[in-house]
């Protein structure tokens, strides 16, 4: 039997890559996203390239619905590799923003992965195999705001289903990426402006790098150098400075 995956955001950015990736790997894949003219070009370029299958859901993963046509998708087929992907991102201050679009954040990047993995899961246990990453950020080390805590969410529940699964066949993990070049600031309309070229990550590298550390039980995959060095030196300081650094860093953003 064909071995398929399920990428939710798969039209562009790190997304996108996860979908050549697997195709590479000759898994059909599903694609998930609210563009369904982009959806369709996407898959007819991994099945012309790489010869695979795939299947589109247009979902809008911030709507209950949307979230439940997926869900039911994978409860009704077998799903072997689920990647959550699909992100969101505020550009204004927590007591200034629309509380509308909070709640839209906080839908897509934690109500939607736990209610998918809560799917998927179960299925995969009793499968004896799987494999689940959860797109999070380096932003849920430090306290910028609802993004690093809706991201912090899903280091945490990553980190605790990796115990939770450790006599399986299923692994699961959480990619930690930071400034990656894909199109989230522009649409977020955030200031990048000031970030030096060096802090720049690659779509497709951290990706392959997230894939083979999943493949190795890694419950976290933080691609490059500087921002495992961030990671290592936010983890022993002070509480204090990681607020007071996290909180100057979204506002640089938001100017």
């Amino acid at each position: 039997m064909a071995s398929w995956a399920l990428v939710t955001g798969a039209t562009a950015g790190i997304g996108e890559s996860f979908t050549r990736l697997l195709a590479d790997n000759n898994y059909n894949v599903v694609l998930v996203a609210r563009d369904l003219p982009r959806l369709q070009e996407r898959a007819q370029g991994l099945e012309a390239k790489y010869k695979v299958q795939t299947h589109c859901i247009q979902a809008d993963l911030s709507t209950d619905a949307g979230c439940s046509v997926v869900e039911r998708y994978i409860a009704s087929n077998q799903i072997d590799v689920l990647i959550n992907n699909a992100g969101l991102g505020i550009n204004k201050a927590f007591t200034v923003s629309e509380l509308e679009e909070e709640q839209k954040m906080l839908d897509v990047l934690v109500r939607t992965p736990m209610r998918l993995m809560h799917v998927a899961l179960p299925l995969m246990k009793q499968r004896e195999r799987g494999v689940v990453i959860n797109v999070s950020s380096v932003a849920s080390y430090i306290a910028g705001g609802t993004y690093s805590a809706s991201k912090s969410y899903l280091t945490v529940l990553t980190e605790s289903m990796h115990t939770e699964l450790s006599g399986t066949n299923v692994k699961i993990s959480a990619l930690c990426p930071g400034f990656t070049r894909t199109e989230f600031h522009q649409r977020a309309r955030m200031s990048m402006k000031g970030l030096p070229n060096f802090m720049w990550l690659d779509s497709d590298e951290l990706v392959a790098k997230a894939w083979r550390d999943a493949l190795k039980g890694k419950a976290i995959s933080i691609p490059g150098w500087q921002y495992q060095l961030l990671v290592f030196v936010v983890q022993r300081l002070p509480r204090s400075i990681v607020r007071k650094v996290g909180m100057s860093m979204r506002r640089k953003q938001r100017k």
